[in-house]
């Protein structure tokens, strides 16, 4: 779990907890702190004693479907849509006003967030991760063996394991440079960035050159909470 404090806008400490240890960190924290509110956003369960608390400790918003956006959601199915998505958008039409934003978030996933000039976000795609990836080679095979991204990447391997790592890690450049070049050929005025705990892998193997912000979504969860207490 990823916690960050935010001071008039800017953020001050940022943390990160097990769930197990996350209850008696957070009161350490808004003990010393006292924050006047506080959101959570979640892909994943939460402890419940952790969402009491902030509840009785401050004002909080659990973000949802029917939470209000400074950006509209025209998203199909809002209630089947990951949470995160929507926050990293709006931390991007925050961060780049008036521009068509791509935010291509590295994490289990990859996500890539679209939202028009209009500040509309409008979907965009879902594709498996790294991590995934590796899995799904080991697990859905007989002989491949699960590694991981540390070692040569190269354009042509020379044994199963550089073979593996380098169609994992470079796939995912090109895939992500694909991309990339799909909107901005279909939108003009675009503006892409990369994010997620994956991006720093990645960040010096693209093609297109990318602005990379790891704190996106928790700079776009600040702008609703404020949204919401104005």
């Amino acid at each position: 779990m990823k916690i960050a404090l935010f001071q008039q806008n800017k953020i001050v400490e940022t943390y990160s907890f097990s769930k197990e240890e996350v209850i008696a960190q957070i009161e350490q924290i808004v003990a010393k702190h006292q924050p006047d509110a506080s959101i959570i956003c979640k892909v994943s369960e939460v402890p419940q004693t952790f969402i009491t608390y902030l509840r009785e400790s401050t004002k909080m918003i659990m973000l949802d479907a029917d939470t209000p956006l400074p950006i509209i959601n025209a998203y199909n199915s809002i209630h089947t849509l990951g949470m995160d998505r929507v926050a990293l958008s709006v931390g991007m039409q925050d961060l780049f006003p008036n521009k068509n934003n791509l935010v291509v978030c590295l994490g289990t996933a990859i996500t890539y967030n679209f939202s028009q000039k209009n500040g509309i976000f409008r979907g965009g795609n879902i594709a498996p991760g790294m991590q995934m990836r590796f899995k799904a080679l080991h697990e859905f095979t007989n002989q491949l063996p699960l590694i991981e991204e540390k070692g040569e990447i190269l354009l042509l391997g020379y044994d199963t394991s550089t073979c593996i790592r380098s169609g994992v890690v470079l796939g995912i450049a090109a895939e992500i440079d694909g991309m990339l070049n799909n909107y901005r050929a279909q939108y003009p005025d675009f503006n892409a960035v990369l994010t997620g705990g994956d991006s720093p892998f990645f960040a010096d193997k693209l093609k297109n050159k990318i602005f990379a912000d790891a704190q996106l979504l928790l700079k776009g969860l600040n702008t609703i909470l404020n949204h919401n207490a104005q």
